[in-house]
């Protein structure tokens, strides 16, 4: 590995962003279910929970689950990824359970993850969003993203956006 892995557990004001447990399963179905494709079934949630697991071994980055600390509940994810990315330049990505948008928490829990990725010294990242997605891009910018490119996929447009880390 080109770089050292970055920390799997990371604590904000308000969060703690860790690793997958077997207590977020159930959470985690519902938060993808909050996108209306449906709700996956528990076996297939674990096994995307597991197939993020080993990536994270092979790359040394991973996306983590974000807890309130003070209530202790799984309100979403945040963390790196190869995505549409590489490991040299990995995605930053994150999704929090709707009840809990416009308070701070993507933002929060992003900047943890920033300088995750800056300690594992990588010089840049890469954010993907749909351009109807004003709340992440809102999110982006406070980070200090800036818009690169759009490309499309199957489905339609994405925004690619970066940020320098050095």
């Amino acid at each position: 590995m080109p770089y050292p892995p970055m920390s799997l557990r990371l604590e904000t004001a308000r969060l703690t962003l860790r690793p997958w447990t077997e207590s977020v399963v159930e959470a985690h179905r519902m938060l993808v279910a909050e996108r209306g494709d449906g709700m996956p079934s528990t076996e297939h949630n674990r096994r995307m929970i597991e197939e993020q697991r080993s990536a994270s071994a092979l790359t040394g980055i991973a996306l983590l689950a974000v807890v309130r600390r003070d209530a202790g509940d799984f309100i979403g994810y945040c963390g790196l990824t190869v995505g549409r990315a590489s490991v040299d330049e990995p995605e930053i990505a994150y999704e929090l359970f709707r009840r809990v948008h416009g308070q701070g928490y993507a933002t929060e829990a992003a900047f943890a993850v920033l300088d995750a990725a800056t300690t594992t010294g990588r010089k840049r990242l890469w954010a993907t969003v749909r351009p109807w997605n004003a709340p992440s891009f809102r999110v982006l910018e406070k980070l200090g993203f800036e818009r690169d490119h759009v490309s499309a996929d199957g489905r339609d447009e994405l925004v690619w956006l970066t940020r320098c880390l050095s």
